[in-house]
């Protein structure tokens, strides 16, 4: 049991604490700023690939946009062409091309079909659906799907794309209805343009710093319309999944943009795995960091800890040896203030120690003499009741009754106030009013008839016990601040009396001095629960003995209502009461004097 004690007192040392709480400090910061860190590069790195793919997307969307428009604009230069609006015209009024017109038209589409590298031939349909150009004679309806006739109607003079030729899957058809401009835009016939897929590849906009973006279009209807793409993915699963599309093992993020010229959607996708590679190397390069840190501290905090706790063993194996009476200073100087600001003290507690092992000696051979001279010194508070005597004896021969109720009133006031230790600290109601009364008679010399007071003791509570001066002090207040305040006569007025509240009693001190305004009534009852004192007159703390005693008294029975209630008005004086128990277990002799009535 010895050995297991030793060891975990050796594990509890002072530098085993000291080293353990900088490791788990250092690992609580290292993992919190490990994982800040993480989560914001991790975000950055996210966002921007999805910047660079939403980037991709867009530069793609608008280069579609750009060879759309070309293709609208070839397309828009043929109908408008005066030659083949006129030949339109004369067909829709029943006058069908020659050979040699038709064989011009050769001529003028290849004009125009130069300026596109992509457009592989052109074809014009009168309205009947009769082809014009080439001249094989072949109808619209069986070139095309009639939807795709009816679209180009409703667009009158908008591109339509048709999708896939049914005669060379590598040729996307776009057809365009033909308005004779001279005849208020009549429906004139039809062209067809037929353009290559490789037209649409948009795999040149991946940039030079390695990216893996792949380009995907599809048309309206869904179809794949040029990819760059080496494996096979749905293209409906493209169109309708999220951010983010599965191919077995493999996924990628995909970023849409509908073309509004022609409804297709070009979608650009990026390997998952390539965004995230970045977030791996992150988090392997703060795996290595926190490792590191983490070592390098520990070295840190345990060279730290032995600094701090070496000088402290050093002082408590000083402590240990020292003896009564001959303890010895340590003679040690550290690198750290703190520490030898520790051994200065220490060093001064030794000074002190010894300096008053010395003097012990001397001062108990001084006691006996010191305990002699203190009772010389005494006062026997008989000697001065005995001296009130023998005045109170003096006047009456003399015949001066009223000087001699003066002494013999305050004879028997210092006889109450100064008590023994033998003597109870308890007295009844009716001793402490009288004890008051005495008091306000002496006080009748200095006021006259300036003090008026009443007293009104209920026979209920007459012999109810009570801790010695606790009602002389709300008397002497209320002739201190109030009688004494006021132009006028005052009156003060006692009232004792059980209360409301079962087995209580309420004892009332009111006078009709000048009274306090709220602040100042506030700023004393702020002082009885400990603020400073407020009183101008006297010493200020009659009332805040008054209070303490009733707390250490009656405390514990009465709790939040042990307290003295204080209530005042600007002209019309003050009221201080408080309550305590009907009766107190031990605390009053029913012996003592009930002189009072």
């Amino acid at each position: 049991m010895g050995k297991l004690h030793g060891k975990k007192g050796h594990f509890n040392s002072l530098r085993n604490q000291i080293f353990i709480g900088f490791v788990m400090v250092m690992l609580v910061v290292l993992l919190l700023a490990g994982i800040s860190a993480y989560d914001r590069v991790a975000a950055l790195l996210k966002s921007n690939a999805e910047k660079h793919i939403h980037q991709t997307a867009v530069q793609a969307s608008g280069r579609l946009d750009a060879l759309i428009a070309q293709v609208n604009s070839l397309t828009a230069q043929v109908a408008d062409d005066s030659y083949v609006q006129r030949l339109l015209s004369d067909e829709k009024q029943g006058n069908p091309a020659t050979f040699n017109q038709r064989q011009a038209l050769l001529q003028i589409a290849g004009s125009y079909q130069s300026f596109i590298n992509g457009a592989q031939s052109m074809e014009i349909y009168t309205t009947g659906y009769h082809r014009i150009f080439p001249m094989d004679d072949r109808s619209l309806d069986l070139r095309v799907e009639r939807s795709w006739i009816t679209k180009a109607d409703e667009g009158k003079g908008r591109l339509v794309w048709a999708g896939d030729d049914p005669e060379d899957p590598g040729v996307l058809l776009a057809i365009r209805r033909i308005n004779l401009l001279e005849h208020s835009f009549e429906h004139g016939g039809y062209i067809v343009v037929r353009m290559q897929r490789s037209f649409f590849q948009l795999n040149d906009l991946n940039g030079a710093d390695g990216s893996q973006d792949s380009i995907m279009l599809l048309d309206g209807e869904g179809e794949v319309v040029t990819s760059d793409l080496e494996i096979n993915l749905d293209p409906k699963a493209i169109l309708d999944s999220g951010s983010v599309v599965q191919n077995g093992e493999e996924s990628y993020i995909v970023v849409r943009q509908k073309s509004e010229l022609t409804g297709w959607t070009l979608a650009v996708l990026t390997p998952l795995g390539e965004t995230t590679e970045g977030v791996s190397i992150l988090r392997t390069a703060l795996l290595v960091s926190g490792m590191i840190g983490v070592v390098l501290f520990l070295i840190m905090s345990f060279f730290l800890s032995t600094m701090i706790t070496r000088p402290l063993i050093r002082l408590m194996r000083a402590m240990r040896s020292a003896q009564p009476g001959a303890m010895r200073p340590n003679l040690m100087v550290s690198s750290t203030m703190e520490i030898n600001e520790l051994n200065d003290v220490y060093n001064q507690m030794v000074y002190r120690q010894n300096e008053l092992t010395r003097v012990v000696h001397e001062k108990e051979v001084m006691q006996s003499r010191a305990e002699l001279k203190a009772l010389q010194s005494q006062i026997n508070p008989h000697f001065l009741f005995n001296t009130l005597e023998a005045f109170y004896w003096s006047l009456e021969e003399k015949g001066d009754e009223e000087m001699a109720r003066m002494v013999v009133a305050m004879s028997r006031l210092f006889r109450y106030t100064i008590s023994s230790s033998q003597q109870d600290e308890w007295v009844t109601i009716a001793d402490e009013l009288e004890h008051a009364e005495r008091y306000l008679r002496i006080m009748q010399m200095r006021l006259g008839d300036r003090m008026q007071w009443e007293i009104q003791l209920s026979d209920v509570v007459r012999k109810v016990p009570i801790p010695k001066l606790l009602i002389q002090p709300l008397v002497e207040n209320a002739i201190l601040h109030g009688i004494e305040s006021k132009l006028g006569p005052g009156k003060i007025s006692m009232h004792v009396d059980a209360s409301t509240e079962k087995n209580l009693v309420r004892i009332e001190v009111r006078d009709d001095g000048p009274g306090m305004d709220e602040l100042r009534l506030q700023s004393v009852i702020h002082a009885l629960h400990g603020g400073p004192a407020v009183s101008n007159k006297g010493s200020g703390v009659g009332l805040i003995n008054v209070h303490r005693r009733l707390k250490l008294y009656f405390g514990s029975q009465l709790g939040e209502r042990c307290k003295l209630s204080l209530t005042s008005k600007v002209g019309e004086g003050t009221v201080i009461c408080f309550e305590i128990p009907m009766g107190t277990e031990g605390a009053y002799d029913s012996g003592q004097n009930d002189s009072y009535c």
